[in-house]
């Protein structure tokens, strides 16, 4: 399959591009062009490392929406091979494409896995609805982790999603109070509840299967309370300023961990988490493990107490 490549790493393309040239130039004939490549190739690890060491709000967002970028299947299927069982309907209207739940191993341990999921092509990204759940979507994941709860399984929620569904439909089921719910609920699971946002965090689309007990970013990856473009729509009636939008709503890994809104930062292969994928998931899998030895050691009604507690500090602050 063809690299994909974003607006800025256009310049990676093109020293690719001319060291795929040179060497079929040498192949092609009897011209030694090994220095040529030897100096293009130290010019393109030049170029790697100046793009990807400097990235912008805006650059950050637009690697968590690469479409080659691995989404919630990928991790769970990397991370439990065969042992993953998919579960399906909220028992009550209907069983959401946009959200995905089962059960799976990790090793010996079983975890109840969420998350949103987005398609690959124009085909899957309609039948996913772009990631966009609906009220049963959250039901459906709200009724999950109950069982999980029941039957002691820690909850493992991967976040990728551009919010919620807007659509009338989806306010007429009660989108705003399926939502809600699940806030209110996740609060009081007594299982551990490890949240992890590998794409994009939009909204009370991401926060209605975000609250949790350790919560985690990966480096290329953002979680705001609206995208970049709908606040330049807002502020400016443009998509023109989403650039200065996105550095102004502090939405990148690093920004949330310095406000303390989220507990650690997953770092990524250079270039981004489809750069290297099976470094990317086993990377989450060692953060997976490392949080839920820690959280099972703690009582559950503590651990609930020091949950409510976490969410509660956001946005207090003393002078």
């Amino acid at each position: 399959m063809e690299k994909e490549y974003l607006e800025f790493e256009l310049p990676i393309k093109e020293i690719e591009d001319q060291i795929q040239k040179c060497r079929a130039l040498g192949d092609e004939s009897e011209v030694d062009v090994t220095d040529t490549c030897a100096q293009l190739e130290e010019k393109l690890a030049a170029t790697i490392e100046e793009t990807y060491s400097n990235l912008s709000a805006w650059q950050r967002v637009q690697l968590s929406r690469h479409p080659s970028r691995p989404y919630t299947l990928d991790y769970i299927k990397a991370l439990c091979g065969d042992s993953f069982m998919e579960l399906h309907g909220d028992r009550n209207c209907a069983d959401d494409k946009a959200m995905i739940g089962g059960l799976g191993k990790i090793g010996q341990q079983s975890f109840m896995f969420i998350g949103t999921q987005k398609g690959y092509n124009t085909k899957t990204r309609q039948y996913r609805n772009f990631g966009m759940a609906n009220p049963e979507g959250y039901r459906k994941a709200l009724r999950l982790m109950r069982m999980a709860e029941k039957f002691n399984i820690p909850v493992v929620s991967f976040i990728d999603t551009p919010g919620a569904y807007p659509g009338l439909e989806a306010e007429e089921r009660g989108q705003g109070e399926a939502i809600a719910r699940n806030i209110y609920e996740m609060l009081t699971l007594k299982v551990p509840v490890i949240a992890i946002v590998i794409g994009e965090g939009a909204s009370g689309g991401a926060l209605g299967i975000g609250v949790g007990d350790h919560i985690c970013m990966l480096e290329n990856t953002w979680y705001s309370v609206i995208s970049p473009e709908s606040c330049s729509s807002i502020l400016w009636r443009s998509w023109e300023y989403k650039e200065v939008a996105a550095e102004a709503l502090k939405l990148t890994a690093q920004d949330m961990k310095k406000a303390k809104l989220v507990d650690c930062i997953i770092p990524e292969p250079v270039g981004g988490a489809h750069n290297d994928r099976k470094a990317t998931f086993k990377a989450v899998q060692h953060e997976i493990l490392k949080a839920f030895k820690r959280l099972n050691k703690v009582n559950p009604t503590t651990r609930i107490k020091q949950r409510r507690k976490k969410f509660l500090n956001m946005g207090v602050f003393d002078e």
